[in-house]
């Protein structure tokens, strides 16, 4: 293990991660209130956390190695999480203890909608832009370690990259270097975060809440700087432009690249990931939406499409935005809606869940079982993009799928030890490791009534559904800290 290696990247992460501290000062500013102070503090101390860590080792320049690469993205997430939490810590607005601080600041920088502050709206400007800021460097985060470091670590979801990937990206290999094509598919990111933000604009909200909610909507973060969410606007525009936006942070952004590079859009349909994806898209807001209007919840066919089509692809995609109470809704809708967290986006998205590309393969993989049952002789591969899958990638998602449920159990039945009810439990567990926000019952609204120790289980489930199980969960293995 090259510790130096790892400190000298970590200390140069918490560097560059002090200048955000800055635009809510700049903003703070402006508005002329006094939010500036534990914002520029903040930045200070981190400033000096970045260099202490960084100086000592600066002339170390060697290649990554997996085991180093492991331990560096897992540390990534965490001490940015821990790190984001200071301007909440230092600040009176809003005045939260310190698990509080961190778990709102683990669930912006991974991109779950999970709060624990409410009165949004009588907050600073600052305040709400730092929020809505982490959310959309997440995604940044995300998109960077889900297409260009986790193919290198080899894990589930690099793995999944190679047999997830359709044709026409391999054949434009995005760039030979891992630098460039971060900054590629991240400068897609921004572009279509513009996109959004224009969109939105254009639909009637304020620049500020235009852009803050184009941050939370391409990261498929959730965070509004409003207690209501897309509620408070109340706006057929506001929540379309959402559902669209929603949809495409959940796409695989190499596709997002491809089409933009070569100004095709049916290279989206020719990836199955994406119309498997869009498949059940449309399927769920069909049956959501008929189930509300039959059952009398939306006296009117468009607004129970309205509500479903923004409800199921906000659960979905894991972003988390509330534009109705679903949490009410009759029938099964509500435990359907948090199922389909588990699903998620496509991988190489900022989605969370455990990605459609896994759940094809994984029935792909039942199928062939069964007719093996048939024909024990028979030779069936399994084949993705009319290509066979290799077995290693096969068995990287069987014990992807394994390890996320054994981890959703233990995490569930800890957090009812607090003392938290089944029902809450379950949705909050599933709602933090899928990344997505919102659940039933005590966390239908807000996770702030939840006992401490609850919200700490909460917090791991969001870092151990965003660093894609594996990352973590061989930190915990002896074998990797042998020689």
């Amino acid at each position: 293990m090259q510790f130096t290696l790892v400190q000298r990247l970590l200390g140069l992460v918490v560097t560059m991660f002090s200048l955000t501290m800055l635009p809510p000062v700049v903003l703070s500013v402006i508005d002329g209130d006094a939010t500036w102070l534990p914002f520029l503090r903040s930045f200070g101390i981190l400033l000096v956390a970045g260099g202490v860590l960084w100086l000592p080792v600066r002339h170390v320049d060697r290649d990554l190695r997996l085991r180093d690469g492991f331990l560096m993205v897992a540390l990534f997430w965490t001490v940015l999480a821990v790190a984001g939490a200071l301007p909440f810590l230092l600040g009176d607005l809003p005045r939260i203890g310190f698990t509080d601080a961190v778990f709102e600041s683990t669930a912006g920088i991974t991109t779950t909608s999970a709060s624990v502050i409410t009165g949004l709206d009588s907050l600073p400007r600052a305040v709400l832009w730092y929020r809505q800021q982490e959310q959309w460097l997440g995604g940044i985060g995300v998109i960077v370690l889900a297409v260009a470091m986790f193919p290198v670590l080899g894990i589930g979801g690099m793995q999944l990259y190679k047999s997830d990937t359709p044709g026409s990206v391999k054949d434009e290999k995005l760039t030979p270097r891992i630098a460039q094509t971060a900054r590629m598919l991240s400068g897609v990111y921004a572009l279509l975060t513009v996109t959004c933000a224009l969109a939105y604009a254009i639909a009637g909200m304020s620049a500020f809440d235009a852009l803050s909610h184009a941050f939370s909507t391409v990261s498929t973060g959730g965070f509004s700087p409003y207690d209501e969410g897309l509620e408070h606007f109340n706006s057929v525009a506001i929540d379309m432009v959402a559902v669209v936006f929603m949809f495409f942070g959940g796409v695989n952004f190499a596709l997002h690249f491809v089409v933009w590079r070569t100004k095709d859009a049916w290279s989206y349909f020719s990836d199955p990931q994406f119309r498997a994806y869009l498949f059940i898209t449309l399927g769920m807001i069909a049956l959501v939406s008929c189930v509300l209007f039959q059952t009398g919840t939306y006296a009117s066919p468009g607004d129970a499409l309205r509500y479903g089509a923004v409800t199921v692809v906000s659960m979905q995609s894991s972003t988390g935005f509330v534009a109705a109470p679903f949490a009410g809704w009759p029938s099964m809708l509500p435990a359907l809606l948090m199922l389909l967290t588990f699903v998620g986006g496509c991988a190489g998205s900022t989605a969370g869940g455990m990605k459609v590309i896994r759940w094809m393969l994984v029935l792909k993989q039942a199928q062939r079982e069964l007719l093996r049952l048939v024909h024990p002789s028979a030779a069936l591969p399994v084949k993705f993009a009319d290509k066979p899958v290799v077995g290693r990638v096969l068995a990287a998602v069987t014990g992807f799928f394994a390890m996320y449920l054994v981890l959703f159990g233990i995490m569930m039945l800890m957090m009812m030890a607090t003392g938290v009810d089944q029902v809450s439990a379950w949705s909050a567990v599933a709602a933090c490791i899928n990344n997505a926000g919102p659940g039933l019952g005590q966390v239908a609204d807000t996770y702030q009534h939840l006992p401490e120790a609850a919200k700490w289980v909460a917090i791991a489930a969001m870092l151990v559904g965003r660093l894609e199980v594996f990352t973590v969960a061989v930190l915990f293995t002896p074998a990797f800290w042998r020689h």
